[in-house]
């Protein structure tokens, strides 16, 4: 479904100078960039660039564990939800049945953020997988369509306890004979979850990666008391509706069965309180709730760049009074001219109600969040052929205004509630209708088995086709994948004949060849997009077979410069050499053309598709794309050589080549509007890490005066002065004396449930005096080059924690560097949609390096069946 929302997230909101009469800062224009130059991707979010996740414990500056003392008093102790680690993802365990089938293996439901009682069974049995089957009678039911094989009728191992574990593997080691288990897809130790966060990225070792290096990948462990488990994990999944296969199928039955509840609307529009008006002239406009809630669309984003934007403003001012004119003013005020409006005090009462929220109880979040879950819970799933299958996109996009990207022309325009007679539904013949959860009837209900989908209707603003389809993690969205990425293998086999063609066709007296052939020089070299028409309502995005002369400039003896708006109005740039015959084709091909003519007038891409199938069964323009931005990023890891690289050093290595390809397919973005902002939190958490060690430093030094002298010790803290110094003790003794009032009203409340008596506040007076007598003296160290600690501790140990906060502090200024690059480069997209996902798996296992700080948890669910390659799998 669309990603446009109707109200605006914390991050897209900017300070506002004296508003006008209609509440908008002056200067009624400015450039929109909302979603400008943003590429689809994970929500996120769940797939946010390895180099953005950066490990908690070292962006809070916390001291290493391995140093077994508790967290000095000096020790950052903030935290920031934008700093958890991929890590804390782990993958969902899949094993594959004998029809090459991915199956989901069946684990009990736990917490992401709990440590996992399976993580520390699988590791202490990766070394000795068992070479015994488990009894038949404990594999997971199989559909009549899809019966296991006999390669794969083991279930997982039934429940041992830990008593019996040492018996039962010395039992297994005797049977000699029994064949070791067949290799399955994905292996359960991947779901390992590490209780505490790693010292550094430097000190992960392999076995983070969930099994040992002679372990086969496929191996699994069982898990204490999991003898009866829930066949399907409850996980926060992630599906992007343009990513689906093709809508309307191939004609061939894609299921037999199949069961689902609908979609869910969102709740119907709650009027504003009798005080919160919008005003017109400087007079309170009673408005009724339909027209109400079209102006608070507009309030909402009031303080956004979207507003500042003439085509927006236009755009929503009209529908606006469209909607105005069916239901009007209740006060008969007649709304002619936009900039009378005043749309503030409707953005005020948000602004209020989003503090509220934010002011909430964990214990009143909670509970929010298990209405809403409570509300959703039977549309998140559905039943395909007798299994239970998430679906991916079930909620309806509430009414809006359209936000677009780029110079889109209908940006600002209303995105109409979707009702249930705009809705078809696809379902089983035999299976209950769904009944809507708002008043209305379906528009219409089919039992189509040869498309996926399982509703569908049309959008107001492009006329667009909206889909909901099974997530993400489901078995026909994973073959699709496999299939797209196994037809881009396929290409590899036929793309010399290819080449060898088009390269002939180039000098071809056929005019309409001769285009053709040089539209797939550009699609093959350039990765470009093969292109569509597009109607005068919408962005003017073009592609390979729709350039237009005025988007190509010919410099001799043999460069060609594009400059054109591609997919989502981002600017394609490029400056290449070409062949000399493709540079000669150009120049004709613009000859007696006018600038805003097609370059190829010949080609279509309809025409280019239906060739490419004649050299390829099921070879279209997409394929070479993808072939390409694989191939190359093989390409690039085989050239690395990472045989001494730290960990982060190898994710700075492997992101590199994720950049190269992301600018090969112009998978570029703006720099976040939070870029500096984020990279000068990331130098004060390096200089915190740098203080922790200097601290450390000075008291080692002073136990051991000999080793001043040695280079290691030498004052490596330069740009830590005594104002950042005394700024950075006042922060952390802030933040100590806070946790501890919280700390102590936690306790209060406990004692008065359990019908105690509470603490007295002596008790909290007491408990900051130590802190701050702690800091008191900090602060007389300060400048002196000496530090103490609460306890002492021996030279060697204080040593080891010196060096480790060392290659903590390497590491960390890597992913400084990492994100820096990466600023303007969309990253997620390519892992996507472009790069297969077992060239990841297979280096990952090359070089020991976890899956989970690469893959986001969307994507390890996404990708189940790429997780069973061996190290020498290749592209």
């Amino acid at each position: 479904m669309s990603g446009d929302v109707a109200m605006l997230s914390d991050d897209e909101r900017t300070l506002a100078p004296k508003p006008t009469a209609n509440g908008q800062p002056p200067n009624g224009k400015g450039s929109v960039n909302g979603h400008a130059n943003e590429v689809p991707m994970s929500d996120e979010d769940d797939d946010v660039p390895l180099s953005q996740a950066t490990s908690k414990s070292e962006l809070d500056g916390r001291p290493s564990r391995t140093l077994k003392r508790k967290k000095p008093i000096y020790a950052e102790s903030s935290s920031s939800d934008d700093d958890v680690p991929l890590a804390s993802s782990p993958a969902k365990p899949t094993r594959q049945n004998g029809n090459g089938k991915v199956k989901a293996v069946k684990k009990e439901e736990t917490d992401d953020d709990e440590p996992s009682e399976l993580a520390s069974k699988t590791n202490k049995r990766a070394r000795a997988p068992s070479k015994k089957q488990p009894p038949k009678k404990k594999v997971k039911e199989e559909t009549p369509t899809n019966p296991p094989s006999s390669e794969d009728e083991a279930a997982p191992p039934v429940k041992t306890t830990a008593r019996k574990r040492k018996a039962k593997v010395k039992a297994e080691e005797s049977e000699a004979d029994v064949p070791p288990p067949p290799k399955k897809a994905a292996s359960k130790s991947r779901k390992k979850v590490k209780k505490e966060e790693p010292e550094s990225d430097a000190d992960i070792k392999p076995k983070t990666n969930g099994r040992s290096r002679k372990q086969p990948a496929g191996s699994e462990s069982p898990a204490k008391g999991k003898g009866k488990k829930k066949e399907e994990e409850d996980e926060d999944e992630v599906f992007k509706w343009w990513e689906a296969t093709d809508a309307n199928g191939d004609g061939t039955q894609k299921w037999q069965t199949l069961e689902h509840n609908g979609v869910f609307f969102p709740p119907a529009y709650e009027p504003l309180p009798s005080h919160v008006k919008m005003q017109y002239d400087g007079q309170d406009v009673d408005l009724p709730p339909q027209s109400e809630e079209v102006a608070g669309f507009y309030g909402a984003m009031l303080d956004t760049d979207h507003a500042r934007d003439s085509v927006f403003n236009k755009n929503f001012f009209d529908d606006f009074k469209k909607v105005l004119e069916r239901y009007p003013p209740r006060c008969g005020t007649q709304i002619e001219t936009f900039e009378l409006c005043n749309f503030r005090p409707m953005l005020e009462h948000f602004e209020t109600e989003k503090a509220k929220k934010k002011a909430m109880t964990a214990e009143e979040k909670k509970a929010a969040k298990k209405a809403r879950d409570e509300a959703e819970a039977k549309y998140t799933t559905c039943v395909l052929d007798g299994r239970k299958e998430k679906v991916g996109n079930f909620r309806v996009e509430p009414p809006g205004l359209f936000r677009g990207r780029g110079e889109h022309p209908k940006k600002g325009s209303l995105k109409k509630r979707v009702r249930p007679e705009d809705i078809t539904i696809n379902i089983g013949s035999t299976a209950p209708i769904p009944v809507p959860n708002m008043p209305g009837k379906w528009k219409s209900v089919i039992h189509d088995k040869t498309v996926t989908w399982l509703a569908t209707w049309t959008e107001n603003i492009n006329g667009n086709h909206k889909y909901v389809f099974l997530a993400a993690g489901s078995s026909l969205k994973g073959q699709s994948d496999m299939q797209k990425f196994e037809k881009a293998r396929e290409l590899k086999g036929h793309i010399d004949k290819i080449r060898a063609d088009y390269t002939e066709d180039l000098k071809s007296k056929v005019m309409a060849d001769r285009q053709r052939a040089t539209a797939m020089y550009f699609i093959d070299e350039l990765a470009l997009r093969a292109g569509n028409e597009k109607g005068e309502d919408e962005a003017d995005t073009v592609g390979c077979c729709s350039l237009r002369c005025e988007h190509v400039t010919l410099e001799p003896p043999n460069f060609v410069v594009f400059d054109f708006l591609g997919k989502d109005s981002i600017r394609y740039y490029n400056r290449v050499q070409v062949d000399q015959r493709v540079f000669k084709n150009i120049r004709i091909f613009k000859e007696n053309k006018e600038p805003d003519d097609n370059l190829f007038d010949r080609v279509t891409t309809t025409a280019l598709n239906k060739h490419l199938t004649s050299q390829m069964k099921g070879l279209t323009a997409k394929v070479f794309r993808t072939f390409n931005a694989s191939r190359t990023f093989q390409r690039l890891l085989d050239e690395q050589d990472l045989s001494d690289a730290t960990l982060q050093e190898k994710l700075n290595a492997y992101n590199k080549a994720n950049r190269e390809v992301a600018i090969l397919c112009n998978h570029q973005r703006a720099a976040p509007k939070t870029h500096d902002q984020s990279m000068e939190k990331m130098k004060n958490k390096l200089r915190a890490l740098k203080y922790e060690r200097m601290k450390l430093r000075h008291v080692f030094l002073t136990q051991e005066p000999k080793m001043k002298k040695s280079k290691k010790y030498k004052d490596a803290e330069s740009d830590l002065d005594d104002d950042w110094i005394e700024e950075h003790e006042e922060s952390l003794k802030a933040k100590e004396i806070e946790k501890v009032e919280k700390r102590f009203a936690k306790e209060n409340e406990k004692l008065e449930a359990e019908d105690k008596k509470p603490m007295k506040d002596s008790v909290l007076k007491e408990r900051i005096e130590y802190i701050e007598e702690e800091y008191a003296r900090l602060a007389k160290e300060r400048g002196t080059g000496k530090a103490t600690l609460k306890r002492e501790r021996p030279s060697d140990k204080l040593e080891e924690a010196i060096d480790k906060i060392t290659e903590k502090i390497h590491a960390f200024k890597l992913q400084m560097i990492d994100r820096d690059e990466g600023k303007e480069v969309a990253l997620g997209t390519s892992k996507i949609n472009y790069l297969d996902p077992r060239i990841t798996v297979a280096w990952c296992n090359t070089h020991d390096v976890p899956i989970e700080k690469i893959f986001s948890k969307t994507l390890l669910s996404k990708f189940p069946w790429a997780m069973g390659v061996d190290n020498v799998w290749k592209f």
